[in-house]
Formats: C-alpha cells, structure tokens, sequence
C-alpha cells in the first residue's frame, strides 16, 4: 500500500474528529426528522474518497438496497483499523458516516465492544428508515465486523 492510499485511511475524520458522541449530541437538538435526514445526508457528504478501483465484488456489501462498498487498512504499528465506505445513494452515505464514526481508527478488540445497535437505538435510527435500509445497515455493521474478527 502506498502512503498515499495509507493516508487515504488514517487522514479519515470520522472515528477522530467526528464521533458517535457528537452525532448524538447534534441529533438531540434536531426537531424533527426532516432535520436529522439532512444532517445525516450532510454526514455522508464528508466521506473521504473511495478508490474506484476498490469497487469490486470482494468488497461489496451484500443485502443492502443501494451498491455500498467497504475496505480496511490494519495499522500493525497502532493496531487500529481504519476504513472506507462508499454508496450510490446520499441517505446511504450519511448511514455509513454514522457507521464510520463508531467503528473507525479503533483496534479491533475496540471495534468488536462497540454497542452499535444501542447507538442506532439513541439515534432512534432503525425506526425512522425503512427495513431495506436497516437490514443495509445492519449488513455493513456485520462486514465491518468480520474484518475486525481477522485481525483479533
């Protein structure tokens, strides 16, 4: 991997400056869901770039609604993993923002504690989106998973 492509990953916010925290905190001072569409569409909107070339099939989500590709980078010398996300739909993006917040630049062991059903549960998140996008969501939770199961 070159340093570019490394700094691709370790130069992500998300996980760093934007956290599930924060998130949490913006959600609870939106008024409606109307609000909270567009902040989490907006989340997605700051996604770093996603290498086109990484768009194949061993990095495709499977069982979500939208084409959502996912890929890591194991630091050996943090022990964190760091990764991307990418979708063709803009609710899509700003979902695996939320995603990226929670589970990014965190070791593996780290990623694996996070309750992230319980911040979907904050975020009141799997109610407000339509089943497709909360089993999409869940799938990508699941693949993000498994990648970290590698490197325990």
């Amino acid at each position: 991997m070159t340093q570019e492509q490394k700094a691709l990953f370790v130069g992500n916010e998300f996980g760093a400056s934007i956290t599930t925290d924060e998130i949490l905190e913006t959600f609870s001072f939106l008024d409606d869901w109307e609000e909270r569409y567009a902040y989490v569409i907006d989340l997605g909107k700051k996604l770093p770039p996603f290498p086109e070339s990484e768009k194949i099939e061993l990095n495709y989500v499977h069982g979500c609604q939208s084409q959502v590709w996912l890929i890591h980078y194991f630091d050996q010398d943090s022990g964190k993993m760091y990764l991307l996300i990418e979708s063709d739909a803009m609710i899509v993006k700003g979902l695996a923002a939320v995603v990226l917040a929670a589970f990014n630049a965190k070791t593996p062991q780290e990623l694996l504690a996070v309750d992230i059903e319980g911040i979907f549960n904050q975020m009141d998140l799997i109610r407000h989106i339509s089943p497709t996008r909360g089993n999409g969501l869940r799938s990508m939770v699941k693949k993000v998973q498994g990648m970290a199961r590698l490197h325990c």
